[in-house]
């Protein structure tokens, strides 16, 4: 796509995603009192994702008139041909319930299933993350660069875990074998906001298992444009990550990391 599309997706991304991020800020304290489950227990939606779903559908059948969307509470095609746009309404719903500020509202403009466009906002701090493809990464205008380490024993890795608990066993022991590796782990809880992260630095890598196109399509993009080497579910397989890893990492331990992951056996979780 010419440089002038992708910035006009990338305009409008950023402007439904803040939108977005203002009715779930205001829309907390009631949305929390009415929850629901959806996978098991611990998998949550509460009335804001799907009123911020609603919002965002509303606002791009406006802007881009006949549009697909795929979004986490309402789905969509399964024929990624063409324009898509993937939408996460509350990357972090677990956070949202339990008050921590760690989620995002996360919209990207897909061309046959791969990321064009995309903003990821955080409704409480009210950051905004921004990349177009082949143009960058910006956090708040801010050009992002990945971090320059060359070493994995001082790396600084992110996770994440499924809701099922046997596979979040397998997966914690996988990554209690990486512990001793690295400098040390963190786990947020909002993967479009782990993978900017790693876009900013503030990660040296990140990988985790499960995660579906909305959580990763405007996060992933924004890391890859940041300088991170980055694996997608369906492409990870290659590299013995397992066929629904997602993977960022900056360039100098990436290689590394993959090794040491693929070592403690991630590629069975």
């Amino acid at each position: 796509m010419a440089v002038a599309d992708t910035e006009a997706l990338r305009d409008i991304a950023v402007l439904v995603a803040r939108e977005t991020a203002e009715l779930v800020l205001d829309a907390r304290a009631d949305a929390i009192t009415h929850v629901v489950t959806k996978s098991g227990e611990t998998d949550i939606v509460t009335e804001a994702d799907k009123a911020a779903e609603r919002l965002i559908r509303d606002r791009l059948a406006e802007l881009g008139p006949g549009q697909p969307v795929l979004g986490e509470e309402g789905g969509g095609p399964t024929d990624l041909r063409g324009l898509t746009w993937v939408v996460d309404p509350i990357d972090g719903t677990v956070n949202y319930l339990y008050g921590l500020p760690w989620y995002a509202v996360s919209v990207a403009a897909q061309m046959d299933g791969v990321s064009v466009a995309g903003a990821v906002v955080e409704p409480v701090s009210g950051r905004v993350w921004t990349a177009t493809r082949g143009g960058g990464a910006w956090l708040d205008g801010t050009p992002l660069r990945v971090s320059s380490t060359t070493r994995l024993e001082l790396a600084l890795v992110g996770s994440g875990f499924a809701y099922e608990r046997d596979r979040r066993r397998r997966q914690a022991a996988v990554i209690g074998e990486v512990a001793g590796r690295v400098r040390d782990l963190r786990r947020g809880g909002a993967a479009s906001l782990d993978l900017c992260s790693v876009a900013a630095g503030w990660l040296d890598g990140y990988v985790e298992h499960g995660l579906h196109r909305w959580d990763w399509a405007a996060g992933a993009l924004i890391a890859e444009e940041a300088g991170a080497v980055v694996r997608l579910p369906g492409d990870a397989i290659r590299d013995g990550l397992g066929a629904d890893a997602t993977f960022a990492a900056a360039p100098g331990i990436a290689e590394d990391l993959r090794a040491t992951l693929v070592d403690a056996g991630i590629g069975s979780v």
